[in-house]
């Protein structure tokens, strides 16, 4: 169960820009706009509740943000590929990479930049080792951080012009269109060789949360 908190109202404005990946399907686009908001999460396998900051960012700088979220989470890290290419319906299959290095990792997404921005079958999510935190850039483009101090992210977020809005809508929860081409499923195949990512049973994630 999911329900929004209820901190103090900031105003957000700015007009969300959307990449090729992931566009609204109705002319209904009220409050999607640039910013984040904070719920709580309670996790399914434990039960236990902690912070989720769901964020969207326009299209010319959420890369930017993504990497700038992944410096508070560790250096080294377990990274699940997320695809759904071959899917049906909203399923999507995950491929991991266990204990890898921060560094060596933002290397390879910066290196798929286009891919992780543009492609609306692909995401990612990059996880603490040892410790509950989560930070995804998931196939709509928007970023989801779960962990139990959200303080740091806040503070990049902000860094970047992004500011909290308790009303925040986000292209997820409206009527949309996702798009992909089969040059973007072979550049995801690519990813995964580059991060060495294949099926685990030891580090597993969705889109609502997290296993460490």
């Amino acid at each position: 169960m999911i329900t929004v908190a209820t901190p103090t109202r900031l105003n957000c404005q700015k007009t969300i820009g959307f990449s090729h990946a992931v566009r609204p399907g109705t002319a209904d686009t009220k409050g999607l706009v640039e910013g984040y908001r904070i719920e709580r999460y309670r996790n399914p396998v434990n039960r236990e509740r902690m912070p989720l900051l769901v964020a969207a960012v326009s299209s010319d700088h959420v890369f930017d943000v993504f990497i700038d979220l992944l410096k508070p989470v560790g250096e080294v890290v377990h990274v699940v590929l997320e695809t759904s290419h071959d899917a049906v319906a909203d399923e999507h299959d995950d491929v991991t990479r266990a204990e890898i290095d921060m560094p060596v990792a933002a290397s390879h997404f910066c290196d798929h930049e286009d891919l992780l921005t543009n492609d609306g079958c692909t995401g990612v999510a990059v996880i603490a080792v040892g410790r509950p935190v989560e930070v995804q850039f998931d196939e709509h483009k928007l970023l989801y951080v779960y962990a139990h101090d959200l303080k740091p992210f806040r503070r990049i977020l902000r860094s970047h012009g992004v500011r909290r809005c308790n009303e925040l809508r986000v292209v997820a929860e409206i009527e949309h269109v996702h798009h992909s081409t089969p040059e973007y499923q072979d550049e995801f195949r690519q990813l995964c060789c580059h991060v060495g990512a294949g099926d685990m049973e030891s580090v597993m994630t969705d889109e609502s949360g997290w296993v460490s």
